[in-house]
């Protein structure tokens, strides 16, 4: 039988619930369990797709297309797993679904009510990604925060699992925050009294409380929080701020979290064997050199809007033993007047990120341009391809006024345009090519020697690609068009062999980049970033 855990949030939100989940998930990895994460969101948005990114950050594709909330970047990161459309559910799929089968007569004309129809849709849903997954361990982490009207359909629901299930198969992980005061910094346990107050009034008591805390927690600290909550004390498990995300399941281990959940779910004892983490950890925290990343965005500044894009540069850095400092350039700053060279002749390479919408275009242009004509290493991911090709287009093949018909009505030379299957697509959500699909490198190209593979998968989320009709002028200006959909209808991949390092991808490799096995495209990046540093310094010298 699968084993549930059931990670909610109390005092505030984003106080680490997902990075919680997704370390207790590699504890269990570690010692050979099959674990499925999943998502329970509470807003009722059907998925994550159609939000904005200033406001929710980004949005993660799984495998088999889903739209999806950021946190399933973390488990996969974290677990080193491929999550799917099941592992995140939300009130708008839920209501959908239970509406569904009330229009259908499902119901058999009884009055359709939350309890039960809304918290057995949810139930449905948790043990199908079980079954489905097959998993020893199945991780939910429930959003928001206990008391939120929003998210008490989905606590209900995870309360009468444990009457289904029993005792010895459900366990619940609560987070909270230990906040200090005052001038002396004087540790408070109140506001977490609270909130496990509030858990246990809808039935709720939980088996182990993460405490996020700026300080270490006292011993007399922690058996008051073990007293007024009513949890044993090794089941109070400090969680201070560590120099990177990583660190967090071995600071989880050394509390003695993974041998408590394992008891407390009558696991099977094995050994936790964190080598290979505790390496990469090392490397994180003691790199031997450092090189400086650029990225150019149109929602820079909300930090989680790139977040994957973040966390793949941080992962490409292992394998080259640096640490690869980002630099956040809003695209808009780069059209108002001051060259591209002030924002960029000081780093070691150039990422242009994904985005939507004509806003902070010209400036994504002008800081490609920068790097083609200065050999910055550059990497184009999604729109930052299609960027990448309106300005060879434009500057290199003589197009002038090149662009993409997203961002401009009837362009002279529209260089990008709507996929011909999209041109009667009228509704937004989960109508964009997205998921993985196949791609064919053309050998003798820097991708063939990147990936050392001539087939290979990976996930997109777009509407628009490179015109076909333009796809000679490109070439015979210098422009390579590396990979290719099997069918050779779509170009998925550019690169411009006289640059040091200029790779455009239609896709978003940065979904499937781990630390442990880091994306072969940002570490590509990083090595060209790494050698173009060595040789300014060797100039300078």
């Amino acid at each position: 039988m699968t084993k549930f855990i059931f990670v909610t949030g109390g005092v505030v939100s984003s106080i680490g619930k997902g990075i919680t989940t997704a370390s207790l998930g590699r504890l269990l990895r570690n010692r050979g369990f099959t674990v499925a994460p999943m998502k329970l969101d509470p807003y009722i948005n059907v998925d994550a797709g159609t939000m904005s990114p200033h406001q929710h950050g980004e949005v993660f594709v799984t495998d088999d297309g889903a739209e999806t909330d950021l946190d399933l970047g973390h488990y996969e990161r974290f677990m080193d797993v491929s999550c799917t459309s099941g592992s995140s559910l939300t009130t708008g799929k839920v209501y959908s679904a239970v509406i569904s089968a009330e229009r259908r007569g499902d119901y058999l004309g009884g009055t359709v009510q939350v309890i039960p129809h809304v918290t057995n849709e949810i139930k449905r849903a948790i043990q199908a990604l079980a079954k489905e997954q097959e998993a020893d361990v199945l991780i939910a982490e429930i959003g928001g925060t206990v008391g939120d009207i929003e998210s008490l359909p989905f606590l209900e629901a995870i309360r009468q699992m444990r009457t289904d299930l029993g005792h010895e198969n459900t366990m619940y992980v609560h987070v909270t925050l230990i906040p200090t005061v005052g001038p002396w910094q004087e540790v408070k346990t109140k506001p977490t009294q609270h909130s496990v107050y509030k858990l246990r009034e809808i039935g709720i008591a939980p088996d182990v409380l993460v405490c996020r805390s700026e300080v270490p927690l006292p011993n007399d600290v922690r058996e008051k929080i073990s007293l007024f909550c009513g949890v044993p004390p090794q089941a109070v498990i400090e969680s201070t701020n560590v120099p990177t995300i990583y660190e967090v399941p071995l600071t989880y281990e050394a509390a003695g979290l993974g041998d408590f959940v394992v008891s407390r779910l009558n696991l099977e004892k094995r050994d936790a064997n964190l080598a290979q983490w505790e390496k990469l950890v090392d490397t994180l925290k003691h790199p031997k050199t450092e090189c400086t990343i650029a990225v150019v965005g149109k929602y820079t500044q909300n930090g989680d809007a790139y977040k994957s894009i973040a966390e793949a540069l941080t992962h490409a850095g292992i394998p080259n033993d640096s640490k690869v400092n980002i630099r956040w350039i809003e695209s808009d700053n780069l059209e108002n007047g001051t060259p591209a060279e002030a924002f960029l002749e000081d780093v070691d390479g150039l990422v242009v990120g994904p985005g939507f919408g004509n806003r902070g275009i010209e400036g994504k242009i002008e800081a490609i341009r920068f790097a083609r004509e200065s050999g910055l290493p550059f990497f184009g991911i999604c729109l930052g391809l299609q960027m990448a090709v309106v300005e060879f287009a434009r500057n290199v093949c003589g197009l002038e006024g090149a662009n993409s018909e997203e961002m401009l009505d009837n362009p002279p030379y529209p260089v990008i345009h709507l996929l011909p299957e999209q041109k009667h697509v009228t509704e937004k959500g989960a109508s964009m090519r997205l998921g993985t699909y196949p791609c064919n490198v053309v050998h003798g190209t820097l991708a063939e020697k990147i990936y050392g593979n001539n087939r290979i998968e990976e996930r997109h989320r777009h509407r628009y690609e490179v015109n076909n009709d333009f796809r000679e002028k490109l070439q015979n200006h210098g422009m390579v068009i590396s990979g290719v959909s099997p069918d050779y209808r779509l170009i998925e991949m550019i690169e411009v062999p006289t640059h040091p390092y200029f790779v455009g991808t239609q896709a978003h490799p940065e979904f499937k980049s781990r630390p442990n096995r880091p994306h072969p495209l940002f570490e590509g990046l990083v090595q060209a970033a790494l050698a173009r540093k060595a040789n300014t310094a060797a100039s300078v010298l």
